[in-house]
């Protein structure tokens, strides 16, 4: 995979906020959506050392940039006691690997310290940690049941990579009936040309994309009108 370091922290908010002006220029508002955090479950897709560490095989230098909006994010919905849920990427072996052995050269093994998801972000007793084994965090996962269960009706979408894990995800999620909401500078991937198509993609067909400041600001008023 060939990674750039498409953005930097200090670069990262008016980077994003630039992408979803042109976004927004192109994609039609959608009025009848509004993020309501009670309800919606912050999912964090696969932030393992395999990724966001500079030590990690598959390193992608613009994972360190989210790792702060992400936290905060994280801490928000903790404070608040909304649902926290985190995938973790991991194989047992090459005999369930499936497509993905075909496609790629390497895989993240299960228990590995790779496959730690990164210290700086790592769950809290409350929080849901769903092991998976391809992009779709939904297939072969009780994620779905253990939404609904909980009250659950919209999900916000956050980690890597942004048009792999992240996007089949969101898509997965608006084909089982829940709203979906996107953190923009909360997700990252391996090149900003893939970034930015998968935001556009995700606007036009599933997910309304927001930054997390946008996020946050729909935190302090859960529930009304914006």
């Amino acid at each position: 995979m060939r990674s750039e370091r498409y953005v930097t922290r200090d670069a990262l908010a008016p980077q994003t906020a630039a992408w979803l002006r042109e976004l927004r220029s192109a994609i039609a508002p959608r009025p009848a959506l509004e993020l309501d955090p009670p309800r919606c479950a912050l999912l964090v897709i696969d932030m393992l050392r395999y990724f966001v560490d500079p030590a990690g095989r598959c390193f992608l230098p613009a994972a360190p940039a989210i790792v702060p909006p992400l936290a905060n994010l994280i801490a928000t919905w903790r404070t608040q006691g909304w649902s926290v849920v985190y995938t973790q990427h991991g194989h047992a072996g090459p005999e369930e690997l499936g497509m993905l052995g075909r496609f790629f050269g390497d895989y993240i093994r299960a228990g590995e310290p790779q496959a730690e998801i990164l210290p700086a972000l790592k769950p809290a007793s409350g929080d849901l940690v769903v092991p998976k084994t391809t992009y779709d965090a939904f297939l072969g996962t009780d994620l779905e049941r253990r939404l609904t269960s909980a009250g659950i009706e919209q999900v916000l979408v956050t980690g890597v990579l942004t048009h792999m894990c992240c996007e089949t995800t969101a898509r997965s999620a608006f084909c089982r009936g829940f709203e979906v909401y996107v953190a923009a500078d909360a997700m990252a991937t391996s090149r900003g040309e893939l970034h930015r198509a998968s935001l556009r993609g995700l606007a036009d067909a599933v997910a309304v994309v927001m930054t997390t400041e946008e996020v946050l600001s729909r935190c302090a008023n859960p529930g009304s009108p914006s």
